[in-house]
């Protein structure tokens, strides 16, 4: 039976760079990242379908009264969903769905899809995250504290998905996650120790 996978972090832990890193193995080739409607205007270089379905904002709120998304929210203005007929359909034909999402959404989905398996991905402390937010060199002074501010309250959040996984080694929270998504086992006994330490400190802080 495939499975939906919904992973989730805050930002700036690696997700995105571990989801891709994963999608690219031999044993992904039947999973599929997750497609979104939204309301917000096509990019050139974007292909209907392939990132996002374009919806207008009526007939995404028609969706939405219809119940069709697992999840959705409001961005910089525009509306976010995941299509609920597209996951189901894309797992009854045989294929993994992996659904990159805030913790917020992927709450979501597990509510309305209690057979997801959520996962989620902490740093190793928050001075390690604050350095990485700071060397991508894409947000102020102002944004990455309110990115950590947020990152807190998520951790409170994530830390009752099915799995969690501590990117302090790219390598090996690779290798955890491949093995969580396609092993059908947990990661190894060191891993899980070090996570629920990171953890700890996380909520410590």
């Amino acid at each position: 039976m495939a499975q939906l996978f919904v992973i989730s972090a805050p930002s700036g832990t690696g997700k995105t760079s571990l989801i891709h890193k994963v999608l690219e193995e031999e044993l992904a080739s039947k999973t599929k990242l997750g497609v979104s409607c939204t309301t917000r205007e096509r990019r050139k270089n974007e292909e209907e379908g392939v990132a996002y379905f374009f919806l207008d904002e009526d007939a995404f709120n028609k969706k939405l009264d219809e119940g069709s998304f697992l999840e959705h929210a409001k961005v910089f203005g525009n509306l976010y969903g995941t299509p609920k007929d597209w996951v189901v359909s894309t797992i009854s034909q045989g294929f993994d769905v992996v659904l990159e999402l805030d913790v917020q959404g992927a709450i979501q989905v597990k509510n309305a899809y209690p057979e997801a398996k959520t996962i989620f991905i902490i740093p190793p402390s928050y001075k390690d995250l604050e350095e990485r937010l700071v060397n991508r060199d894409q947000d102020s002074q102002e944004t990455i504290e309110k990115r950590l501010s947020e990152a807190k309250q998520e951790v409170l959040s994530g830390k009752d998905f099915d799995h969690l996984i501590t990117n302090d080694n790219f390598n090996l929270a690779f290798l955890d996650l491949k093995s969580v998504m396609y092993s059908n086992t947990d990661i190894n006994e060191e891993r899980q120790a070090l996570t629920k330490k990171c953890l700890s400190h996380l909520l410590d802080q």
